[in-house]
């Protein structure tokens, strides 16, 4: 029988030294890249009402939360998204805001089937949110923002894949399904699957050319030449506009020239059933999972009672670093610190330089175990230090470089 404190439960892991240290430098870029271009950082909860996230709102499946109970009873979960209490405090915290604003977070999430997160049921989400802005340049600035950041993890081949929530929904007004039906061939086109859609089709009097095109939406990806092969005078005015609207956006992005790291593909329905406009995903090769995902959400915050366009990404931050490990640019740890140790009697002399090069930014650190010279140095190397010295009696001393 195990010993189950032992173990860690499934879908958690510990990330010790090496790893650790890589991870929160990682951290750190993505966080000066966001600050750079304007965004302020914030920290929702760990902890949040079940209604947030599901209730009445019904942003997420409650088979896929942690759910527990506090002190009186009420159910509450640990948070599977950060968008979505981002929107709560945009709804209820932000109300004297200059909009719009400009946003972002670095945390941990929890769900039992996040993509986001591979394998893992806990996960570091980094991502930004514009709030108050309803334009293509806004959505532009968050893809953009998504090219930036990824270019700041060290990751060079990557391509960003933008379909249209409103291109797919303007061609199922136009179908006559269902709302049920609707939702069953956007589950079969989210998963590609080419003969599902056509079973689903066949089941009903669609007119031929719309018919056409939408047992097609799982092909219809590639450069943004695919826009122009389809014709307008079938499709309705809604989808009609959400193609206009990507093509806006595919304009500002070359006027940035980001152009060359976006593809088009219009049969990306994403899973969340929040998003309103534009949706996008970034992969890079070396995971099977996406790094990143966003979009425009125009109605989430409406469900916290303010009317409030926003748009935004996140990126799993586990993947990246999976991604980078696979593609061998995990950086070597940089050697850098000293190891001092002394005779008897040296003890004040070595912790008063100890804490000089403290004070100077250099990482030092005292040999309590008193190891002496030759053992002392072999410890040093050992722990990818850069330097060891060494204090004598007489008050002299040995330096030695690593």
């Amino acid at each position: 029988m195990k010993k189950w404190n032992l173990y860690t439960p499934e879908g958690v892991q510990d990330i010790l030294f090496t790893p650790c240290a890589f991870k929160r430098e990682l951290e750190s870029k993505i966080r000066n890249a966001f600050r750079l271009n304007g965004y302020m950082e914030l920290e929702t909860p760990t902890i949040e009402f079940y209604d947030v996230f599901a209730g009445d709102s019904g942003l997420m499946r409650q088979e896929s939360m942690y759910k527990f109970c506090d002190s009186k009873g009420r159910l509450l979960v640990l948070r599977p998204d950060i968008t979505v209490p981002v929107a709560r405090i945009a709804a209820t915290k932000l109300k004297d805001k200059d909009f719009p604003v400009k946003c972002f977070y670095i945390g941990n999430t929890f769900s039992f089937d996040e993509l986001g997160g591979g394998k893992q049921n806990e996960f570091t989400q980094a991502g930004c949110e514009i709030l108050g802005a309803n334009s293509p340049e806004a959505d532009a600035e968050v893809v953009a923002m998504a090219i930036n950041t990824i270019k700041a993890t060290g990751i060079e081949e990557f391509q960003i894949d933008i379909g249209q929530v409103d291109f797919f929904k303007g061609l199922m007004e136009e179908s006559g399904l269902k709302k049920d039906e609707i939702e069953e061939v956007r589950e079969l086109i989210d998963l590609k699957d080419f003969v599902g859609v056509e079973q689903v089709m066949d089941r009903h009097n669609v007119k031929t050319e719309l018919k056409t095109l939408i047992l097609d939406l799982p092909k219809l990806f590639g450069s943004k030449d695919i826009l122009e092969t389809i014709n307008y005078n079938h499709i309705g005015k809604r989808a009609a506009n959400a193609l206009d609207n990507i093509k806006t956006i595919l304009d500002i992005l070359a006027d940035r020239n980001l152009d060359k790291y976006v593809s088009i593909d219009l049969g990306m329905v994403q899973s969340m059933n929040y998003y309103t406009g534009i949706v996008f995903r970034g992969y890079t090769y070396g995971v099977g999972f996406p790094i990143l995902s966003g979009g425009r959400y125009d109605t989430l915050v409406s469900k916290f009672g303010r009317n409030l366009g926003a748009t935004g990404f996140s990126m799993g931050i586990n993947m990246v670093m999976m991604a980078l490990e696979r593609q061998k640019k995990l950086s070597n740890p940089v050697k850098e610190g000293c190891f001092i140790s002394y005779e008897e009697g040296a003890r004040k002399k070595a912790l008063e330089y100890c804490q000089k090069l403290i004070d100077k930014g250099i990482p030092a650190q005292i040999d309590f175990m008193l190891k002496g010279v030759d053992e002392g140095i072999e410890y040093a190397q050992r722990k990818g230090l850069n330097s060891f010295v060494y204090f004598y009696t007489d008050g002299s001393r040995k330096e030695i470089s690593l």
